[in-house]
């Protein structure tokens, strides 16, 4: 079958066989045949396709395909895909809303904005709310990042770790504007959103530690206490610097240079042991 090797021209003539075509190859079984006629259709213009792009991003089931069909309704003038757009965001389809809210991320339109409602940031399918995020922190205006921060936060402690990692992202994303309401968050008698406003500041200040390193930084940080937290990395950086040291020295292969390195690491770690206990009283 032609669709899964290449991309057929398509030409734009309403009622054209070739347009029938397409249009069936975007409801065929086979997902390859439906990406492959996604992106035939992006690849060649056409505003006849609309609609049918709009109802196939509200059913389809691979993710892959439904990202070319977003791919493909950016490749048509925003003059008519926006309207378009905006009716699927009341869509009694969850799908349907959250591909809807993808297509405005990927268009970038900064006056969809005031389309983006609280409903849709705090809506029950979690799909559609992690989309939303993503596309309010797209498209939101310098001055309204601090609402859109504390509307965000709000949702601290929701769903699962993928779920919170999302919101996490968009919060990180939004920069240093998040930082009171996640100081404020930290606070929450809740652990749960205290634990995730605590894990999403340390991923805004370093984003390279990963989500589930700061999860674990947290936990380590309420199960020991802060103090005995600290004194506690004191030990693991004062050993992982003494191995340094002698790794260093062997590396040398100087005889005299392994006596000091052999007692520097007890004295090291003592001293930052000692400095634990100290913590702990």
């Amino acid at each position: 079958m032609p669709w899964a090797q290449e991309v057929v021209p398509i030409k734009t003539t309403d009622g054209d066989p070739q347009n029938t075509r397409v249009a069936n190859a975007l409801r065929a079984k086979d997902s390859s045949v439906r990406l492959q006629a996604a992106l035939a259709v992006g690849s060649n213009p056409d505003p006849g396709f609309l609609e049918t792009l709009v109802e196939r991003c509200a059913v389809e089931p691979e993710f892959f395909v439904r990202d070319m069909l977003s791919w493909a309704l950016t490749r048509l003038s925003s003059e008519i895909t926006l309207p378009r757009i905006r009716q699927e965001l009341d869509s009694e389809r969850a799908q349907a809303r959250s591909q809807a809210l993808h297509t405005l991320s990927k268009i970038g339109d900064r006056s969809a904005w005031a389309w983006i409602t609280r409903d849709m940031l705090r809506d029950a399918d979690d799909e559609v709310a992690r989309t939303a995020w993503r596309v309010a922190v797209v498209l939101v205006p310098e001055d309204e990042k601090k609402d859109l921060a504390d509307e965000l936060v709000a949702q601290l402690g929701r769903g699962d770790r993928d779920l919170q990692l999302s919101l996490s992202r968009a919060l990180v994303d939004l920069g240093e504007v998040t930082e009171p309401a996640l100081e404020r968050a930290a606070a929450n008698p809740d652990p749960a959103v205290a634990a995730h406003a605590l894990a999403t500041e340390l991923l805004r200040q370093n984003p390279e530690a990963g989500f589930d390193a700061a999860i674990h930084e947290v936990k380590r940080v309420v199960t020991l206490g802060p103090e005995r937290a600290a004194a506690s990395a004191a030990v693991a950086s004062g050993v992982a610097e003494s191995r340094e040291a002698t790794g260093a020295a062997e590396t040398t292969g100087a005889a005299a240079a392994a006596e000091p390195t052999e007692t520097t690491e007890p004295t090291e770690v003592a001293m930052a042991a000692k400095a634990a206990e100290t913590a702990e009283c």
